[in-house]
């Protein structure tokens, strides 16, 4: 194992090599899938490990276009986990409602009439299952009164849910003049798992092949419900200037991945890289082991304390995906603010575990403090500062 420091005032990076020693030798192929991939923005990854198995501008923005009907989903989903919602509880389709994302607009629908009234569990199948404009608009003014009270409960959550990159203006996602409503995949991506995570009982929506309502059926507009490899959600969006995106998730032999993909030329281009990109992550990567829980990952240097160091472990196991095919190697890294200024509680977040390949990312995990470290004694501390006093400078310098 070697040590380096690189420059960043006090942060210390510890390089790690991944030796037998303390875990299983890794190896990873390079970012690449085996076949073309034409969409400008992808971000794919597996939900267990939380291995990034393949990334593309994942932070640039787009307009969501349907996809921020997730966001609208979430809000409706929270209010009636807490109860402040009740599924048989009805509101009425207001005119504008009708008019913007009603029969009239031409775009997906219910086809609810003016002023009929819907129960919230019907709305909720018409969004998640329809992407119904007019139920994502009676849904939005039922719960808040109006539709920017609304949105401004969409722009709340987003950033509880560390969304810091997006920006909502509507529920339903249509073009606004005047208005810039924007995304990332990488912020989606968080959204679709904490929906999957935290709603279990109304996640499975987004797999239901159809929903009638008014005697009009309607199925599922989601393509890759219908290919045989565990797709089971979510949403689709796409405007003529920025493309065609998708917000998808799959779960095969117990394993979870999640997809986002955006600006795809065409529907067709759109489905048919997702499947391929949804195969090729659950067909050609295996779990490869690379911390158990508990496990000590390095040493910390302390200042002022009963003993010079302190171990960093993790709390949880620590794994990512590997393709069955080596092709490249894997290194972690572990960051902190050094040196460590005692004292130290056990469990106290001292830094972070990197995963990367090459110079991509993979999985990030926290570590902590392995025991209680004390204050040291008067001596103690005068020796560690004259050390600090000595040596500081090369951490300042790289």
């Amino acid at each position: 194992m070697t040590a380096s420091v690189r420059k960043k005032r006090s942060t210390i990076v510890l390089m790690l090599g991944l030796n037998a020693s303390v875990l299983l030798p890794l190896t990873a192929q390079s970012a690449e899938p085996p076949f073309t991939v034409n969409a400008p923005q992808i971000l794919l990854f597996d939900a267990e490990t939380g291995s990034v198995l393949f990334s593309r501008k994942a932070d640039m923005t787009f307009p969501p276009a349907s996809l921020a009907k997730l966001m609208t989903a979430e809000v409706a989903f929270n209010a009636l986990s807490t109860g402040a919602l009740q599924p048989e509880a009805s509101f009425t389709v207001s005119e504008y409602a009708w008019r913007t994302g009603g029969a009239p607009s031409g775009s997906a629908t219910m086809f609810a009439k003016i002023k009929s009234q819907l129960t919230v569990n019907d709305l909720i199948q018409g969004l998640v299952v329809q992407a119904a404009n007019d139920g994502a608009l009676v849904l939005a003014e039922g719960m808040s009164g109006t539709e920017q009270a609304f949105v401004s409960a969409m722009n709340q959550r987003a950033q509880v849910l560390r969304m810091h990159n997006s920006v909502f203006t509507n529920p339903t996602g249509l073009p606004q003049e005047g208005a810039e409503q924007k995304v990332t995949l990488t912020d989606m991506l968080k959204l679709a798992q904490h929906l999957q995570i935290t709603y279990p009982h109304y996640y499975p929506l987004y797999a239901q092949e159809s929903f009638t309502w008014n005697n009009i059926m309607q199925r599922n507009r989601n393509p890759l419900l219908r290919l045989n490899f565990g797709a089971d959600g979510l949403a689709m969006g796409g405007t003529k200037d920025s493309g065609f995106s998708i917000i998808a998730s799959a779960q095969q032999s117990g394993r979870r991945v999640f997809l986002g993909l955006a600006g795809a030329q065409t529907v067709q281009q759109r489905a048919e890289e997702a499947e391929k990109l949804f195969r090729w992550a659950m067909d050609d990567f295996i779990k490869q082991p690379v911390f158990n829980a508990g496990a000590e990952v390095v040493h910390a240097s302390l200042y002022g304390g009963s003993q010079s160091s302190v171990g960093l472990v993790v709390n949880q196991p620590v794994a990512v995906l590997v393709p069955r095919t080596d092709k490249g190697k894997l290194r972690s890294q572990v960051i902190y603010q050094a040196p460590v200024a005692a004292p130290v509680k056990k469990g106290q977040q001292l830094g972070r575990l990197q995963i990367l390949r090459d110079k991509e990312l993979l999985l990030e995990r926290p570590v902590f403090a392995a025991q209680d470290v004390a204050e040291g004694s008067l001596k103690n501390k005068s020796l560690d500062a004259l050390y600090e006093l000595a040596t500081g400078w090369l951490r300042r310098l790289w």
